[in-house]
């Protein structure tokens, strides 16, 4: 009895191992591996994105052009210095504001001159070459004021300011020393004294003498001062 009891429960343990995929003759499974999805991960915010281009170092970003200066004009200041230094310490003035003789004996209107002092010189022009005549100009000619045939020393510089309106009516040497402001002007100087008279406009001398050496009031060699009262008329 002992016997037939043991035998069936190796029967049991046999069938029992059997059933559980553990018996020799059942064929081994094949593992497979588990899928493992990868976690969602939700786009940075654009907060976040900025401040890491922010912190990201400065060689790996591309510099930005510096923005050109705005171009601008040079000032007469800097020009007039321009032109000393390449004319080694001359006044640029001279070069800028200075009138010329031309051929006919004329005198051409610096680009720079005020509008009174091209008028004077427009109007000298037309008594440039005129001939010599003591009183000539003070309105020697009936009804004419200005207008004359030939002009004296006083008589051509009254001419020429009243081509600029500067003066109503022709004065002589002693008056014109004491009109106007006294002292040399920028454009417009005028010397007299009892005897004679005559001024410098733009740098060229409007001088009657200036005749006999070269057939032309205006002259551009310079002459002795000594002796006259210098004006100017105001704000020239």
């Amino acid at each position: 009895m002992a016997g037939v009891r043991t035998r069936l429960v190796g029967a049991l343990v046999l069938a029992g191992l059997a059933s559980a995929g553990c018996g020799a003759s059942e064929p081994a499974r094949e593992l497979r591996p588990w899928r493992v999805e990868p976690p969602y991960l939700p786009p940075p915010e654009p907060s976040a994105a900025a401040s890491a281009h922010a912190s990201a170092p400065a060689r790996a970003r591309r510099p930005r052009a510096a923005p050109r200066p705005a171009a601008t004009a040079p000032s007469d200041a800097q020009v007039r210095r321009e032109l000393r230094r390449a004319l080694g310490g001359a006044d640029a003035s001279e070069l800028v504001d200075r009138a010329t003789v031309g051929a006919a004996g004329l005198a051409t209107v610096p680009p720079s001159a005020p509008a009174r002092v091209a008028a004077i010189i427009v109007a000298g022009n037309q008594v440039a070459t005129k001939p010599y005549v003591y009183g000539g100009g003070h309105g020697r000619l009936a009804g004419e004021t200005f207008i004359d045939s030939a002009y004296d020393c006083s008589g051509s510089v009254s001419f020429a300011l009243a081509g600029a309106g500067l003066v109503g009516a022709p004065m002589d040497s002693s008056t014109l020393a004491r009109w106007g402001r006294p002292g040399p002007g920028r454009w417009v100087s005028i010397y007299a004294n009892a005897g004679h008279a005559f001024m410098t406009v733009a740098g060229l001398r409007f001088d009657t003498s200036g005749r006999r050496e070269g057939g032309s009031r205006w002259q551009a060699a310079s002459r002795s001062v000594a002796g006259f009262t210098v004006r100017h008329p105001d704000g020239l």
